[in-house]
């Protein structure tokens, strides 16, 4: 394993023991004042990573605290797609689905510093609101998985 995976791999372990810590305390309060990013579901193979710059295509459900969903890509059936960290979402998706892996799901809780603010977005999402998403990454650059589906190799 060279250093670079072996700082990927511990930076990773950081970050679902601060993801376990910070939802555990998160249930003694509906608000956060900080991103909170909880793993549901992570695939055993991780090929395919959300980076900073890649186009990506996400599954989503938003909800306030108290449940009340205000959107959703699933009931749609279309998939949400962007550039990550290039500032055309909210911070909270543009830091929350950073290291994602295809297939992988998170729940994340959004402060309404990284969400709305204090304006919020009428008529759905008050003012402050804490923002609460299930996300689940479908693509990234176009890929659904680790195969490479260029036409390039498409004559082997």
């Amino acid at each position: 394993m060279g250093m670079k995976q072996r700082h990927l791999c511990l930076a990773v372990a950081a970050v679902a023991v601060a993801a376990i810590l910070l939802t555990a305390s998160a249930k003694k309060s509906a608000d956060v004042t900080q991103l909170q990013i909880g793993v549901k579901y992570r695939p055993e193979s991780c090929t395919v990573q959300s980076h900073k710059g890649d186009k990506i295509k996400v599954h989503y459900r938003g909800s306030l605290t108290d449940g009340s969903v205000f959107d959703s890509s699933y009931d749609r059936g279309d998939p949400f797609e962007f550039t990550l960290g290039s500032g055309q979402v909210i911070k909270g998706w543009d830091q929350g689905l950073l290291g994602m892996c295809v297939g992988e799901k998170r729940k994340l809780r959004i402060p309404s510093k990284m969400g709305y603010g204090e304006r919020g977005s009428p008529p759905k999402i008050p003012g402050g609101a804490t923002l609460v998403f299930d996300t689940e990454l479908i693509a990234v650059n176009g890929k659904t998985s680790g195969a490479d589906t260029s036409e390039s190799n498409s004559e082997l």
